[in-house]
């Protein structure tokens, strides 16, 4: 795990960084697939928005302490928490301006972001800020002492949105391990009488997850999977080795 602390640009690139709303939202979402590539060789990073102080259990420092313990399930090389304002995220000059110089700075050539439509305000606007930061970070006048860059791919975590995924990642194999990522988060998902009317049991959690990666999975032949939306066409170079059985 990288030191909080470091600076930006002593930072080696990453290849794949997720930026969230919320601590415990990668977990939910990509964090499996997280894992899987961690697993491959790259070297994957988090960025958290806010530390989710307005939420009804735990304190921000708690929440961002057990993100750090999730980080290591998650096998990352890198995460850290810019402390924005939990339920009250602007897509904003200066937000767009800082996170694009985080970009810059650690240089992703894949970005995941949250669908860009949801039930809570944060998630599309940590989606409208990613993108629109994205695109600043490789304006080469944006910063004169930081050279432009502009990752390669991004792709939008479709987990809790009703929309067919443009394709789904098998993580069979990482499910375990992200969920141990996500009940790191013990402020949140254990069993205590606070705000008991407000969050299901520790099981309930677990029981809900499963079913959804079975359904993802399932659409591609695997017991566990995620699933993703991209905006551009995919290619595909060999039609006759395409996985996935269409009868």
């Amino acid at each position: 795990m990288h030191d909080p602390n470091e600076p930006f640009e002593n930072l080696r690139p990453l290849d794949i960084l997720a930026i969230a709303a919320h601590p415990d939202d990668v977990e939910q979402t990509c964090g499996g697939t997280l894992i899987r590539m961690a697993e491959m060789g790259y070297r994957n990073g988090v960025l958290d928005l806010t530390a989710g102080d307005m939420g009804s259990r735990g304190t921000p420092e708690l929440r961002i302490q057990e993100s750090q313990a999730a980080a290591q399930h998650l096998l990352l090389s890198w995460r850290q928490n810019l402390r924005w304002p939990d339920a009250r995220l602007e897509n904003n000059v200066a937000a767009r301006m800082t996170l694009a110089g985080v970009i810059r700075r650690i240089r992703p050539g894949v970005v995941i972001l949250p669908y860009w439509t949801g039930r809570h305000p944060d998630h599309y606007r940590a989606s409208e800020l990613g993108y629109e930061a994205c695109f600043l970070a490789g304006l080469r006048r944006l910063e004169e002492d930081v050279p432009p860059h502009r990752p390669f791919k991004i792709l939008y975590s479709s987990l809790y949105a009703n929309v067919t995924p443009s394709f789904v990642v098998d993580i069979s194999g990482q499910f375990e391990r992200r969920m141990a990522a996500l009940l790191s988060y013990t402020s949140q998902y254990g069993d205590t009488d606070t705000a008991s009317d407000l969050f299901p049991s520790h099981r309930e959690v677990e029981e809900r997850l499963a079913s959804i990666a079975r359904f993802y999975g399932n659409l591609i032949g695997v017991k566990y999977g995620e699933p993703f939306v991209v905006k551009e066409a995919m290619q595909v170079d060999d039609i006759v080795s395409m996985p996935v059985r269409s009868i």
